[in-house]
């Protein structure tokens, strides 16, 4: 995209919006009692995973970064730092890095570290070992949450995957719990991605700290199948204790092609969640900075329609 047609598409996003329908009752019903806004907005590190992976920042430049786009919550991903959640001198870096430009540690993102729900007992338990180290990394830095993999054996039924991921979820919840601690499960492909597969591993976990990450886009259950999203997320809200803003590409009025955003967020706020909704943009159209732009006006003009109609 050339710097005329950029410039552009940032504008019109940033004007866009008259034609979307206010949120529901429900929705409006918050903004009406609260005096804060109905949602925060924070960002998720993959949404740089390009600049990153490529060497244009590192995993202590993130917080500066969001603070310079006027964010004000980070979600860390471990693979950015995988080799640091015992370093506390690393730790102690990034902590200060984030106190120093005003961010909140939100939760880190685990992923590499082995099926929570894998059939063989040992290698279950050995996965459960394997997130401890990231639960003491998060308590340092002051986050509520780890954020981690329902993935169990494709070869076994559902009802099997469904046990065995709850086993291995409630061992590692039962640790989190030692530090104060969610463990939250994405939607994160393969059957994690069935919406009605997840919520009842939710309920066979049944703990208070054990719950959901919502991902706006991660809906492919195979290449076959694709869950519905508003169904998906919907399914997934009583547990969240986060939520994911997933983003592609957008129109020219800014909205995003693939999620109608305010009907989603409608689905949020109707649960009653209103905490940090995260900007995870993955798209390739634009760059990853005009990207998380464009994903943060788009959800700022939700909390506009908000406000208006709280007005």
């Amino acid at each position: 995209m050339n710097t005329t047609t950029r410039r552009n598409f940032l504008r019109t996003s940033a004007a866009a919006g008259a034609v979307v329908a206010l949120p529901s009752a429900a929705t409006r019903a918050f903004a009406d009692h609260h005096n804060e806004p109905a949602f925060k907005i924070s960002l998720a590190e993959w949404s740089l995973h390009k600049a990153l992976q490529g060497g244009k920042m590192t995993n202590l430049d993130f917080p500066g970064y969001a603070k310079k786009v006027g964010i004000e919550g980070v979600e860390f991903v471990n693979q950015f730092f995988k080799d640091k959640p015992k370093d506390e001198a690393y730790l102690g870096e990034l902590k200060k890095r984030c106190e120093g430009n005003g961010v909140k540690s939100l939760l880190i993102m685990c992923d590499g570290l082995g099926q929570l729900g894998a059939s063989d007992n040992a290698k279950r338990k050995e996965t459960v070992e394997n997130h401890k180290p990231w639960l003491s990394a998060a308590k340092f830095l002051g986050c509520h949450s780890i954020r981690v993999n329902a993935a169990s054996d494709g070869k076994l039924s559902r009802d099997e995957q469904e046990k065995l991921a709850a086993d291995g979820l409630a061992s590692l919840s039962e640790a989190g719990k030692a530090h104060g601690l969610n463990v939250i499960v994405e939607n994160h492909g393969g059957i994690s991605s069935d919406g009605t597969w997840l919520a009842a591993v939710m309920k066979r976990v049944n703990m208070d700290n054990c719950g959901t990450l919502p991902d706006f886009g991660n809906f492919k259950v195979s290449e076959t199948v694709t869950y519905d999203r508003y169904k998906g997320v919907a399914e997934l809200m009583p547990f969240a204790k986060a939520v994911s803003a997933k983003s592609h590409d957008f129109d020219e009025a800014g909205n995003e092609i693939h999620t109608d955003y305010f009907k989603m967020m409608d689905i949020v706020l109707k649960a009653g969640y209103h905490g940090y909704v995260g900007i995870e943009y993955e798209g390739s159209k634009i760059s990853e900075d005009d990207g998380i732009v464009a994903t943060k006006k788009l959800l700022e003009r939700v909390l506009a329609k908000l406000a208006e109609a709280k007005a």
